[in-house]
């Protein structure tokens, strides 16, 4: 059974930083520009605006394939459930993601348990995905560090890491608005995920636990 051809394509649109509008939020908007010029929904979701509380490490999502707070979070795996691709975009912070989005990040570990700890099959196939990457420059330790817990992420929430943009240089707020190229990129990038969800829409996605 497929999804209804009228409905439109959902991408989860996630801001990893924690202030607003900044140079991550702009490139977060030209994708978002993208995905509706294409004719999809952007679901926009910012982390730290989420009401989110940090993973206690407690284990009990590995009996029960669910995690035991009851916050934001609730809305975050619904979102994520209903969602046919995702996008996030961070800032650089001591080359790695910031505190906001690293606890989003950590709450996804119910994905994981039902997945390697209770055996439950993986979602048929993998969503499209995008990284959004936006960093000063000025840390020696570079991006790759703040890609790789994003790309862990998706491994569990079964979507792919189709395309990583990264751009060094912008610090100040809104210095990105600078670079025209990047930002045209990013917003095709949101078609991209538009028009590749669209030819995998064959299978329909599973009812969220959450």
């Amino acid at each position: 059974m497929s999804a209804p051809a009228d409905t439109a394509v959902r991408v989860l649109c996630i801001a990893g930083s924690p202030r607003r509008q900044g140079n991550s939020d702009q490139m977060l908007d030209a994708l978002v520009r993208g995905v509706r010029a294409a004719g999809g929904e952007a679901v926009e979701l910012h982390a730290a605006a989420a009401g989110l509380n940090p993973c206690r490490g407690c284990n009990a999502c590995s009996l029960t394939g669910q995690c035991v707070i009851r916050d934001g979070m609730d809305d975050v795996y619904r979102e994520i459930d209903a969602a046919d691709a995702v996008a996030v975009a961070t800032p650089v912070f001591f080359a790695t993601v910031p505190a906001v989005l690293k606890m989003l990040i950590d709450r996804l570990q119910p994905y994981w348990a039902r997945r390697f700890v209770l055996g439950e099959p993986p979602r048929p196939v993998k969503r499209p995905g995008a990284i959004l990457i936006v960093g000063g420059g000025g840390d020696p330790f570079g991006t790759d560090c703040a890609v790789a817990p994003v790309k862990s992420a998706f491994a569990v929430i079964a979507v792919r890491a189709d395309e990583v943009l990264v751009s060094v240089g912008p610090d100040a707020p809104g210095e990105v608005g600078n670079l025209p190229d990047i930002l045209a990129r990013a917003e095709e990038i949101g078609r991209e995920l538009v028009e590749s969800a669209r030819k995998q829409r064959a299978w329909p996605p599973p009812q969220t636990r959450f």
